[in-house]
């Protein structure tokens, strides 16, 4: 199943973080009550990492409200073979 990042940037003044901390630990959803955040670092953003099967299904995990500032982007992982076949195929002959 396909895996994907969700980011989701918020305010940083301390109302709007904590408004947007509520509203994800009110959603009841087990995806999102989970969500780790950067804001005691000072990266104002929740991250999520999710299996599903598509974009859009990342997306409607969101609360309503959040998903117009919402980042998916769709992780993969490499194997040693894969990158050395990418890097055969580019390597200019001699």
């Amino acid at each position: 199943m396909p895996r994907f990042l969700i980011e989701v940037p918020h305010d940083a003044d301390t109302l709007g973080c904590a408004k947007v901390v509520k509203i994800f630990l009110a959603s009841g959803s087990h995806f999102v009550t989970h969500a780790d955040w950067g804001c005691m670092d000072g990266e104002h953003s929740a991250w999520l990492v999710v299996d599903v099967e598509s974009k859009d299904e990342a997306l409607g995990i969101l609360p309503p409200g959040m998903r117009h500032d919402a980042r998916i982007v769709q992780l993969n992982k490499f194997t040693m073979e894969e990158i050395d076949e990418i890097l055969a195929s580019h390597t200019p002959p001699d």
